[in-house]
């Protein structure tokens, strides 16, 4: 009898104090990218976590990004390779316990990225859902 497809699950901040990397992907054309991210930081501290470290990659702004605004960087991480590496190295240096997205994700996206930094990934629609 095979077994059900397990559902996909959000990190919860059970832990109050709990370190992560916010993570935002926007457009060039989103010019309140900052007051986005400074929301999703009060929505993560109202439910506990601590947010150590904020990350933004911004898609669009070089004139070769422009030509490229309907497709992610890579289906797979949604960042261009460099910018994974620099949430991984923040997220190493502040030995965080989560990453969490702006953006939604994907669960082949949030697999891929949770394989590769070593440590939860997660949406912020995932933690905000998971109430």
């Amino acid at each position: 009898m095979p077994s059900k497809p397990a559902r996909r699950q959000a990190f919860r901040l059970t832990a109050v104090g709990a370190d992560v990397v916010l993570v935002g992907y926007f457009s060039a054309k989103q010019k309140d990218f900052e007051t986005l991210m400074a929301s999703a930081a009060t929505e993560l501290a109202v439910r506990g976590a601590r947010v150590v470290v904020q990350i933004v990659q911004r898609r669009g702004v070089s004139d070769g990004g422009v030509q490229k605004m309907g497709q992610p960087y890579s289906s797979r991480t949604l960042l261009s390779y460099g910018k994974v590496r620099e949430v991984a190295q923040a997220c190493d240096q502040a030995n965080a316990d989560a990453v969490i997205f702006v953006a939604s994700l994907t669960e082949r996206q949030q697999r891929t990225l949770t394989a590769m930094l070593g440590r939860p990934v997660v949406s912020l629609s995932d933690v905000l859902a998971a109430d």
